[in-house]
């Protein structure tokens, strides 16, 4: 008779990860991003802004890395995102940039941020789930506004003092 070890197998946590960027009022321009982490009854809002000019594939980009970056332990993800180049750089041409050399080389836009989200997906099981923007997705709406906000943040910060 096999005698059981009392230990049970830890379940691997399953996250929905809902990520956006924006630039304000052009782009390139200030720029934010946002991510929302939901696992179960649980959620995590986080978002940031840059100051000097970006663009919005570079606000999108930092949205899925810093998501990505404050899970602690190797999940299971699902993220939303209604960036098509986000979606499709990770689902579609991320295996040719890698066997091409060009991601290593840095040959492409963008490159060190596609080197650090690749260097966080790794971390974990990642489903990439492209979702329209403005189409009424509660939390895709929320993350947008989120985002939206941290530009504007970013944009009256270059301004405060500008009194012309």
């Amino acid at each position: 008779m096999r005698r059981q070890s009392g230990r049970r197998k830890q379940q691997v946590p399953e996250v929905c990860l809902y990520t956006d960027g924006s630039c304000i009022p052009t782009n390139p321009g200030p720029g934010g991003w946002a991510a929302i982490l939901v696992s179960g009854d649980s959620s995590k809002e986080l978002f940031g802004s840059v100051v000097g000019m970006t663009t919005n594939q570079r606000m999108e980009l930092t949205a899925a890395i810093e998501g990505l970056s404050a899970l602690k332990r190797s999940c299971e993800v699902t993220v939303y995102t209604d960036s098509q180049y986000v979606q499709k750089g990770m689902t579609e041409w991320m295996d040719g940039w890698k066997s091409s050399g060009r991601l290593e080389a840095g040959d492409l836009s963008n490159a060190d941020l596609w080197k650090r989200l690749v260097s966080e997906a790794e971390k974990h099981s990642v489903r990439w789930v492209w979702v329209k923007g403005h189409a009424g997705n509660e939390l895709n709406t929320k993350v947008d506004a989120l985002a939206h906000d941290a530009a504007r943040r970013a944009r009256d910060t270059q301004t405060v003092g500008n009194t012309h």
